[in-house]
Order: C-alpha cells, then structure tokens, then sequence
C-alpha cells in the first residue's frame, strides 16, 4: 500500500491554523472527503477523539498520528497536515508536533489501518524526509516529496 492511495490533494495541508490538539484533528477531518468513504464527519471526527483521550498519538520528534474506527467510515481514509510553528499535542517528549498524519477506518477492519500506521512511522522516522515535508509550501510539493520516498523505500507485502 502506497501513502499516495489515501492522500489527496484536498486532504494534505500546508499551514494549519489550529493551535491546539482538538483544532488540528478537527481541520484534518474536515479536509476528507465526505461521500464515498466517510458517510459521517461527525462520527469521523468523535472517532479519533476518543481514542486520542485513551492516549494522545502525539509519538514525539515533531509528529502526530491521530487515528480512529468508525462505523461511518467504509474505507481507509488519511489527512496530512503541517503545522510551520508546531502545536503541543501532549507528546510523548513533551515537544510541539509539526507534522500530523490522521487515518480514519472502518470500525471492523484492522489489516490496513495497521500496514499504514507502520508506513507512516517508518516513513517519518527519516529526519530528511520529515524536515521537507515541514519546508513544503503546497499539497503538491508535499505528495512529490512522499511519491519520492515511496519509489525509494517500496511497501513490502
């Protein structure tokens, strides 16, 4: 599975706007695409909620990974967001988060919420990678930096 299968052009965001945790989740979810996959924002948006009050998914080093199942959502579905200043998203290094990756899936599948959740850890844990996501100034710079890393560190399996 490729990031670029999830991630549109509508739902990867150069300069959030929120300043707090609950902002950012929010101004993700409202970038996805209301329809075909996600037949509820509300329940969407109350999905990664929750479980970010069970514990937060800021995982430090700059970057959060908010998440969430929902019955509302019929397929795996991702919002890439950064933040230029950084937002405080309680993380485990007590340091701001600049990038934050959010998946949305169905409430009764785990294969490729997981497989993504790796990708996305494993993408990030390249500094270069996160530093140009970070200095990107548009969504399509942004989906060329990851197509880029993609084609260099192919998904197995």
């Amino acid at each position: 599975m490729s990031l670029l299968d999830i991630l549109s052009n509508k739902s990867t965001l150069v300069g959030l706007k929120g300043h707090s945790k609950d902002e950012i989740i929010e101004e993700l979810v409202d970038s996805l695409e209301v329809g075909a996959a996600i037949a509820d924002r509300d329940k969407a948006l109350e999905a990664v909620l929750e479980r970010e009050k069970i514990m937060s998914t800021g995982i430090g080093d700059g970057i959060a990974i908010p998440h969430g199942k929902s019955d509302a959502v019929s397929q795996l579905s991702a919002a890439l967001g950064i933040h230029k200043r950084g937002v405080d998203f309680d993380a485990l290094d007590g340091e701001p988060a600049f990038v934050f990756f959010l998946l949305v899936s169905p409430a009764n599948v785990s294969g490729p919420h997981i497989k993504a959740l790796a990708r996305i850890s494993r993408m990030l844990k390249n500094d270069s990678f996160k530093r140009k996501l970070i200095e990107a100034d548009s969504a399509e710079q942004i989906l060329g930096i990851i197509e880029e890393e993609e084609q260099s560190h192919p998904a197995t399996g």
